[in-house]
């Protein structure tokens, strides 16, 4: 198989960053009063700014999850590449526009192009790295010669206010002893953002400057041994499995908000860190010969504040500590984007001017659909 690199990276983030102040105003209030919960939640999460593909001042969407991806593929494009070279598009997104036809197809059809092979990648924050592990696995085969991977989200649509309710606000007088309680309907309303990213997977390095060699993806799911704990489209029943949408009556997919995405935050607590951090890392320092030694950088997408030193924690019990002055991420300004996250993060490192040629670039996604995770190592190189 043929070395594959990421010859160029391109993010948007749609409209101006939104602080902390002026969410709900954008979002709308759940219900007639404003949140109580933000400002805990936001303390907790440490996020400052992020974007809403919404048009502050008449409230309507700006852009949809295919115009957004769209848009992050255009910024691919130069004097050196035209999307007319694309051979094979891959998308990863957990909120698509519609059920069908899959979101690839949809940003093929923004981006109108030749014919090409597109496919679709689901779930919740890995479906951005299984688009990018497609196109790094057709490029590697030879079947493709400048695959484009993305991934992207379109949060805000789905955590307006009018879509919520009160029932958050029994929870609220026990968020300042227990900040993990507010991992709920209103928790996700202030942490999620809107973005999509984009990479170029070709054979050769770019020529004239830096391009990062995907060493290895691996992604592990552990559905095998836990049930859902973040769904949406679904109710959970008390035996842990999931019940559609279809099967429900269509009165209950407003009256039980069948559609808000949920999280079981005592399966989480207890088991994301075991099964996204410790478990699998034991397992590629062994499978890859990984020391912390090695590693330059180390990019993780975590979705809150809260849990960056429960990651740190969780990397040292699996004896791959990473000391925090080789991290980088960009939470706090860009806000959690699922599935974009990791391609928004590489894009703003590999701007940065900070890479050099020969480092090593570690990345983390983890994600809590049915507690799943993926490690990806890169090298920075120079043609």
């Amino acid at each position: 198989m043929s070395a594959v690199y990421i010859t160029r990276i391109a993010a948007f983030l749609p409209n101006e960053p939104i602080d902390n102040d002026s969410m709900e105003s954008i979002l709308g209030q759940a219900g007639d009063k404003p949140s109580r919960a933000r400002r805990t939640i936001l303390r907790s999460n440490g996020i400052k700014t992020r974007y809403y593909a919404i048009d502050r001042h008449t409230g309507e969407p700006s852009h949809n999850n295919a115009q957004l991806t769209a848009e992050a593929v255009r910024r691919l494009a130069d004097d050196e590449f035209s999307l007319e070279q694309m051979d094979c598009l891959s998308c990863g997104t957990s909120q698509p526009d519609q059920l069908m036809p899959n979101h690839g197809v949809m940003v093929h059809g923004e981006l109108a192009t030749r014919p090409i092979e597109v496919v679709a990648t689901a779930g919740v924050c890995l479906a951005g790295i299984s688009a990018l592990k497609y196109g790094w696995m057709g490029v590697a085969s030879g079947e493709f010669q400048h695959a484009v991977a993305t991934g992207s989200e379109v949060a805000s649509a789905i955590i307006r206010g009018s879509l919520f309710q009160g029932e958050m606000q029994a929870q609220l007088d026990a968020l300042e002893k227990k900040p993990e309680l507010a991992f709920e309907k209103d928790f996700l309303r202030w942490m999620l953002s809107d973005g999509a990213g984009a990479v170029l997977l070709e054979a050769s390095p770019r020529a004239g400057g830096l391009s990062l060699r995907v060493d290895w993806i691996v992604e592990r799911s552990y559905a095998n041994e836990m049930p859902a704990c973040m769904y949406s489209g679904a109710s959970k029943l008390e035996d842990g499995r999931l019940l559609g949408w279809k099967y429900h009556d269509s009165r209950q997919w407003l009256s039980e908000s069948l559609f808000a995405i949920k999280q079981d935050v005592k399966q989480l607590n207890e088991h994301i860190i075991h099964y996204t951090v410790e478990r699998p890392l034991v397992e590629i320092r062994g499978s890859k010969g990984l020391r912390p030694a090695d590693i330059d950088y180390f990019v993780p997408h975590y979705s809150s504040g809260f849990f960056r030193q429960k990651v740190y924690d969780g990397m040292v019990a699996a004896d791959f500590e990473i000391p925090y002055e080789r991290w980088f991420t960009n939470l706090e300004t860009t806000g959690n984007t699922g599935s974009a996250s990791i391609y928004i993060m590489l894009e703003e490192l590999f701007a940065s001017g900070r890479l050099r040629p020969g480092q090593t670039i570690l990345c983390y996604i983890p994600e809590s659909g049915r507690f799943g995770t993926a490690f990806m190592l890169l090298t920075v190189c120079q043609a």
